[in-house]
């Protein structure tokens, strides 16, 4: 799905595989390469990068849209938190981090305004494990009231497509 396209306005980014922040400017030429999972990957100026769905108006596609409401009391809602985790995919499975059993722990810390997340990965070599980290981090600051991510990639217990949900085992031809 090669296409080229024009920054429309100044863009954020990541860059894979190392999941580093960086800023496109408007009126820049890229390629998207691929659309999965609510995401892009795209190459720009020799770098490939993944830009956020939320983000996608930048490169003239249709933006996906994160609503989380303020509850007004200035705290963490919890379930916003698995909300924005669950909007996340794997790039190469797309199936949110929630269905896949990814997402170990949730730790709010009202009062710091901080949220710990415990995941792991399919696999310990995974290559797009900074991106994901990176993702997660992007996605659930978006949570009204959340003033840090700590993202703890961790391999105890080691993933296995049990952890799997039904639906996402299904999705992936593994539930028969």
């Amino acid at each position: 799905m090669q296409k080229m396209v024009v920054t429309q306005r100044q863009c954020p980014a990541r860059r894979v595989p190392s999941g580093e922040p960086t800023i496109i400017e408007e009126g820049q030429f890229l390629t998207i390469n691929q659309s999965l999972g609510g995401n892009y990957t795209v190459t720009f100026q020799g770098n490939m990068l993944r830009i956020d769905g939320t983000d996608a108006d930048a490169i003239g596609q249709e933006p996906e849209v994160l609503e989380f409401t303020d509850s007004g009391t200035g705290e963490i809602v919890e379930e916003q938190v698995w909300q924005a985790l669950d909007s996340i995919f794997d790039p190469e499975i797309p199936i949110s981090l929630v269905s896949l059993g990814l997402i170990y722990k949730v730790e709010v810390d009202q009062a710091g305004k901080n949220v710990r997340i415990d995941m792991t990965l399919t696999a310990p070599g995974c290559g797009m494990g900074p991106v994901l980290v990176s993702d997660v981090d992007y996605r659930v600051a978006m949570v009204p009231n959340v003033e840090t991510v700590k993202v703890e990639l961790v391999f105890d217990p080691p993933w296995s497509r049990e952890m799997m949900s039904e639906e996402a085992q299904l999705e992936a031809g593994l539930f028969f």
